[in-house]
């Protein structure tokens, strides 16, 4: 059968394939069965734009799953699971104050205040107890001379008084046994008032006398100059203004007790003082 038959055309592929060769290397060898150009030109056209269009599809297909691919893997990486994007967060919030402290801000941060202590927090004191108050120290008044040689105790005061003068100007123990002794001669050792000036009443007194103008324990007058009623009314004054006098008597410790009280008093009657000389010595003795 001749080669160009259509029965020989119509078999299968690899039949047509292996003519095809024969064809072609006939072709080559022989040029009397030569396929004409334009036939070979289609043949070849159909061959090599199929392969392409396999080629492609095979090639689209395979660039369509990688993408796929792909966009599976970056879909799953950036979707996490539920419990990685909770771990995220909290990753983020826990690293917060971390990211600002390395900041390009190199200032220092504000101390925080130190916390006070609450009274409430602060331990309780334990009330100290109080000082017991110190005792204050009264005053007490000094003992009243306990009375001698026949004297009542208001008499034995004002003897005190008179001693006492006489130790603070420093006269001797025989100045004192004159003063007592004149005191006793005058009034008696009683703070005398007198009936002639009213006004020596208004000052504390023990009794009231009318001679003239004496007063005192002392009967002084105040119109001879031995002072004002006032202060002649204290036993004190009374008893200092009567040893200023004796002091100024020149020779007064040779002269007897009678007739340096004289000397003083300028008294009527100048010998009445001696009798009281033993009985002023007890009460200075009692004193001193």
């Amino acid at each position: 059968m001749h080669p160009d038959d259509q029965i020989d055309q119509e078999s299968t592929p690899e039949t047509s394939a292996a003519r095809s060769s024969e064809m072609a290397s006939s072709e080559r060898t022989s040029g009397r069965h030569r396929i004409p150009s334009g036939r070979h030109r289609r043949v070849r056209n159909l061959l090599g734009s199929t392969s392409v269009r396999v080629a492609l599809a095979t090639g689209v297909t395979c660039c369509l799953g990688a993408a796929g691919a792909l966009a599976a893997t970056r879909d799953t990486a950036e979707a996490p699971v539920p419990q990685v994007a909770e771990a995220v967060a909290d990753r983020a919030l826990a690293t917060r104050g971390e990211a600002a402290s390395r900041s390009l801000d190199r200032s220092p941060s504000p101390t925080p205040p130190s916390p006070t202590p609450s009274a409430s927090a602060s331990p309780k004191a334990k009330p100290s107890a109080s000082p017991k108050p110190k005792p204050k120290k009264t005053k007490t008044a000094p003992a009243r001379p306990k009375p001698v040689a026949g004297l009542s105790q208001q008499q034995m005061d004002n003897a005190k008084v008179i001693v006492d003068v006489g130790v603070d100007l420093k006269v001797p123990r025989q100045g004192l046994v004159i003063a007592v002794a004149t005191a006793m001669q005058e009034s008696t050792l009683l703070n005398y008032a007198s009936g002639v000036l009213p006004e020596s009443q208004d000052y504390p007194h023990q009794a009231i006398g009318w001679d003239h103008d004496s007063v005192g324990l002392f009967q002084q007058r105040p119109s001879s100059g031995w002072g004002s009623v006032r202060d002649l009314m204290r036993p004190a004054y009374a008893a200092e203004a009567f040893y200023q006098a004796l002091l100024e008597v020149p020779g007064w410790q040779e002269m007897s007790l009678t007739m340096a009280a004289q000397a003083v008093q300028i008294s009527a009657f100048p010998y009445a003082y001696a009798q009281h000389e033993q009985r002023a010595t007890t009460v200075v003795e009692a004193l001193t």
